[in-house]
Order: structure tokens, then sequence, then C-alpha cells
């Protein structure tokens, strides 16, 4: 993998998605966020991620996308079932991914992290595809941003407790930390 000096990943698949700003000035990037996301919930393979990543999803498309109408959300990198990488954000950039959100007493998770969407739900088992692009994907990161230690690696619910719960119970931080190995 490579990384253009804007923060590109250059192996990936680019889109051009608008739901992102500007960092704070002087602001190091320090922590790798784990999300998870399928839409509707527990269908994979539609295009509605994508859509609601670059802000067209037609919320009449299903009765459960009522609640997006307006949603403004992004993560830089998306991984699909097969292993397929997409960006929507250069690293260098703030996505719009934790929300309201906190680790280790500083607030604003997005101003400081890497938000890594799977496609999957907290219930059901990611692919062996998934984990091996997770893998190459956080090696990648942390070579590249060495302030991301792998204690600096969270889930969804470890910055936004009692609000998120991704990536759930079906992701195996233990298989995919063991992956990680050589990063301690």
């Amino acid at each position: 993998m490579a990384i253009d000096l804007n923060g590109v990943l250059l192996a990936a698949q680019q889109r051009a998605c608008t739901h992102y700003d500007e960092r704070p000035e002087h602001t190091d990037i320090t922590l790798l966020v784990i999300h998870n996301i399928s839409l509707p919930a527990g269908q994979f393979g539609t295009p509605f991620v994508d859509d609601l990543f670059m802000g067209c999803i037609d919320c009449n498309a299903h009765t459960s996308f009522s609640d997006l109408k307006g949603l403004r959300v992004s993560a830089h990198c998306f991984i699909k079932r097969t292993g397929e990488v997409i960006q929507y954000v250069p690293f260098n950039k703030r996505a719009w991914h934790a929300g309201v959100s906190e680790y280790e007493g500083q607030t604003a998770c997005n101003n400081y992290s890497i938000g890594i969407e799977l496609e999957g739900t907290d219930t059901l088992a990611y692919t062996n595809e998934q984990y091996a692009a997770l893998t190459e994907l956080t090696e990648f990161i942390v070579k590249h941003y060495p302030d991301i230690t792998l204690g600096r690696i969270v889930g969804h619910n470890d910055i936004a407790p009692g609000r998120k719960t991704d990536p759930g119970q079906a992701f195996d931080w233990a298989r995919y930390r063991k992956s990680l190995t050589h990063l301690i």
C-alpha cells in the first residue's frame, strides 16, 4: 500500500465524499476507531452505505432510513465483505464518524482519529477477507501515523459507550490483535 502527500490510499477505490473538513491545526492523529455499518441493517452489498457517505441516500428507499434524513456522516475507509477497501476521506482530513465521543479524557475523537467502517452488524461474523484487509490497512496506518499504538485501536463503543455498540460482539478482537502482534 502507498499513500500520497494528501493522505490518499493509492490502493483503494476513491469516492469523492464531501462529508469531512480540516482537522484542527497542530492535531496529531493518535487513534484508530473500528465501526460497523450495513444498510438496511443486516443486508450486505447494497449501494446504500456508499450513498449515505456520499450524501445522496434516498431516505424513501427503505422504511428504516427515515432517521438518516439530513445526516452528514463519513468514514475514512469502508471495508466490504469481500475485503475491498473504499476510501471516502483522506487520512489527513477529519471524517465525521465518531460523533459525540471521548477517549482517555479527550473529547471530539473525530479531530484526532481515523475511522474504519466494516460492512457488518454487531451480531454477524465478519469475513476472513475483512480481517485480512483490516490487518493490512491497520499496519499501513500505524506505519504512517506512529502515534496510533496497539492500545489506541478501539471500537466505536469504546469512545461512545451507551450510545454506540459497534463493532459489536461479533468482532473478534483477539483474532485482530493477534494479527497485529508485530506492531507491539
